[in-house]
């Protein structure tokens, strides 16, 4: 059976759970059935306000995963090469990871204010320290005799780190990526629902105000299906290509 084939019927499974959880509870306030958020889905797409929020929030996640990962890989690197500089630094990593995104979201929109650099600042700073710490063992575990090898035939720095650093790298950074894009635009959606006038998290908040589930889930589920897009049109693929010198 084929992958598409696989993910279709998964799909289906998933949908007929929902459908059997939704009958079963019979109260369309609390779990309405799949085919009932069909004409939301159509009022919203109709009146531009789906296209228009799923836009917004994924500019975000776009510029949030852009930063976050330069950061992280520039920073990870930087750590795992010189042991010096990773001593200054562990015990920022360790606080930054353990610091709960709640609080850097709301230090952000209170020192910077409710606008779109505090809201893409505190995505980012939430998502660079996990960055780091994958990249950071990727760079541990660099081969010294590759790295003497480039000495002896005295590559260029940009040849060395083109040729030798990032093709090491690039598993590690791939892992970076997928476990990236799944956590930012998680958190993109809390950064919404606190302090932002558009968005999917925006829209969320508007409709858990208004009691109106069937909304939520349209919301969320758009979203959601967008970020599956990715997953499986440039992630998956690209973590494919990258692995693909182990199988040969």
């Amino acid at each position: 059976m084929s992958a598409a084939a696989t993910r279709g019927l998964s799909i289906l499974g998933l949908l007929a759970l929902w459908s059997a959880a939704a009958l079963i509870s019979d109260d369309p306030t609390i779990l309405p059935a799949p085919w009932t958020l069909l004409p939301h889905y159509a009022q919203e797409i109709e009146n531009g306000k789906l296209l228009h929020h799923l836009t917004a929030t994924l500019l975000r996640v776009i510029a949030a995963f852009v930063l976050a990962m330069g950061l992280g890989i520039a920073l990870g690197y930087a750590m795992g090469r010189y042991p010096r500089l990773d001593r200054w630094l562990d015990l920022w990593l360790v606080v930054f990871l353990n610091l709960p995104a709640l609080v850097l979201i709301v230090l952000c929109y209170l020192w910077i204010g409710l606008n779109e650099t505090a809201a893409i600042l505190a995505v980012t700073l939430n998502k660079v320290p996990n960055v780091t710490t994958v990249i950071r063992e990727g760079a541990r575990s660099l081969s010294p005799d590759l790295d003497a090898m480039a000495g002896v035939f005295r590559m260029s720095t940009w040849a060395r780190l083109r040729h030798v650093v990032l093709p090491q790298l690039a598993p590690f950074v791939t892992a970076a990526a997928r476990s990236g894009i799944a956590v930012i635009w998680k958190i993109v959606l809390v950064v919404e629902f606190l302090g932002r006038s558009s968005g999917v998290g925006f829209q969320i908040h508007l409709y858990f105000q208004l009691f109106d589930v069937g909304m939520v889930l349209v919301y969320a589920l758009a979203f959601i299906a967008v970020m599956l897009a990715i997953e499986w049109a440039l992630l998956q693929p690209w973590e494919r290509r990258v692995r693909r010198w182990r199988l040969a």
